[in-house]
């Protein structure tokens, strides 16, 4: 069964985690999973974190800086397949390097994410403005 826009937006919010899908500059995909906040005026945040990396220099930055056009992708699964739904958020993503929203949205990410309390934030954040929402649930 489709889901109209607002009922998948209200999922795609609610998830964990989401993937998150740039082209490269030679046409290949690049997919890579990521925490991330719906902010309130509906743009989807994600944040550079101090995880181990090999590199702050990500190659989802640089490909957003060639070719900003994003999908991100929400689910959830379930051996009761009744329960199996998605939701792709389609837009355009921006590289946030600081000011006021910078920390706002990082206070953001931080709210939702227990595990970032203590850390210090302040590296780069994926800012999508989301144009289109699809998605799909079992029942």
């Amino acid at each position: 069964m489709r889901l109209d826009a607002a009922q998948a937006r209200t999922r795609f919010a609610s998830s964990v985690v989401l993937r998150l899908a740039t082209v490269r500059s030679d046409g290949q995909p690049h997919l890579v999973p990521s925490t991330f906040a719906v902010d309130d005026v509906g743009r989807v945040v994600t944040g550079i974190d101090n995880k181990p990396k090999s590199t702050i220099d990500l190659r989802r930055l640089a490909n957003i800086g060639d070719n900003p056009r994003v999908s991100l992708l929400a689910d959830h699964y379930s051996d009761d397949w009744e329960q199996l739904w998605w939701v792709r958020a389609d837009g355009v993503a921006s590289i946030e390097r600081s000011g006021a929203e910078h920390g706002a949205h990082w206070d953001l990410l931080r709210s939702k994410y227990p595990q970032y309390a203590g850390q210090v934030l302040g590296g780069p954040i994926i800012v999508v403005r989301v144009e289109s929402w699809t998605g799909w649930t079992f029942a």
